[in-house]
């Protein structure tokens, strides 16, 4: 099972995670760590921050000649603006922002105190982690992508671009849905035993707890809620050599809380980004008079970055499942149970 812990700040020394929990014996190659940081950093509609920091990963224990020794792997992103001291006090919250609720909830008397650690910065720790979790997933052939399928509203290159540029031009952001797919993942990982481990219910947590996010779908989705069982459920059929299958995949690869064998769909909104060139109504928290709400330096869109970053947030449930059902200390062992299952099952 994999446990995992973050911590740093935006404009901190640096972004760290601690990764429990991995087994001994994978090869981590860190130039592929540092290329899904570097996704992470893609997209049009990101703000300036992109162009100062390249997040290259530096993983400082649980390694030894490039192979896991089973004990806890640590990586560090070291920021390039490592500011947090001199940067200016934040009174006036910024709607949509964790500011005012944070600073009330800690007793802060600045937004500063919030922000830096709940800001979107943090997720360079979890496309670190998932890196990793890919890596260890491709040992058993499942790989995991994502797409851009609408930014407000639009979906086409050409209207996507025309959406974000139009943004640009009124000092506004916007945002938009994306569609994760892990391909490969067997049938039976989770369980209906008990909620917290059901793989979809991990899964949504899982994405829904990336900064933004404001809501997860699982295959067909709300399109449920329109339709006759009829109409959606996904037949099952059987063919010797081939197993078990289906003609649709309505709903994304998991019934039940288990997954089916079919690939794993999901899809989630990213809000549009809370600060805003041009501010919304705000109070300014030491007089409590009205302002307008503060403005950092921010991006337009992330929807294609919040896509890689919804990616390693699977791969680290996905891993942590497959450690679940076939756990072991060694990838050689878990190689073994997992094939003995698969024969089983075929």
């Amino acid at each position: 099972m994999l446990r995992c812990l973050t911590a740093g700040e935006s404009h901190g020394r640096g972004i760290i995670a601690i990764l429990e929990g991995m087994p001994a014996g994978i090869k981590i190659d860190v130039a592929v760590v540092d290329r899904e940081l570097k996704r992470r950093q893609s997209g049009f509609g990101r703000g300036k921050r992109m162009q100062i920091e390249n997040d290259l990963a530096q993983l400082v224990s649980g390694l030894k000649n490039g192979l896991t020794l089973g004990s806890p792997l640590t990586l560090l992103i070291l920021n390039k603006d490592f500011s947090i001291e001199r940067l200016p006090k934040v009174l006036n919250p910024r709607p949509g922002h964790a500011d005012l609720a944070g600073l009330l909830k800690y007793g802060f008397s600045d937004a500063r105190s919030v922000l830096e650690r709940a800001s979107a910065r943090s997720t360079v720790a979890t496309v670190g982690v998932g890196a990793v979790c890919k890596i260890f997933l491709n040992n058993f052939g499942i790989k995991i992508s994502s797409r851009v399928l609408s930014v407000g509203g639009e979906n086409t290159a050409e209207g996507i671009k025309e959406k974000i540029t139009e943004a640009i031009r009124n000092k506004d952001t916007v945002g938009g849905i994306f569609e994760v797919i892990a391909r490969g993942a067997p049938c039976g990982l989770g369980s209906y035993a008990q909620a917290d481990r059901r793989l979809d219910g991990r899964l949504a947590q899982a994405l829904m707890s990336i900064p933004g996010i404001k809501a997860v779908e699982i295959g067909l989705g709300s399109g449920y809620g329109i339709s006759f069982g009829s109409e959606v459920h996904d037949a099952i059929y059987y063919k010797n050599g081939k197993g078990y299958f289906r003609k649709t995949n309505n709903a994304g690869g998991i019934e039940g809380g288990i997954s089916n064998g079919q690939d794993i769909v999901l899809r989630a909104c990213m809000k549009p980004i809370s600060t805003l060139l041009d501010p919304l109504d705000s109070v300014n928290i030491a007089s409590k008079k009205h302002a307008l709400a503060s403005t950092e330096r921010s991006d337009i869109c992330v929807v294609e970055a919040a896509g890689v970053v919804a990616e390693s947030a699977c791969a680290y449930i996905l891993a942590d499942a497959i450690l679940e059902k076939f756990g072991g200390d060694n990838l050689s062992d878990i190689k073994n149970s997992y094939q003995g299952y698969l024969k089983r099952i075929r």
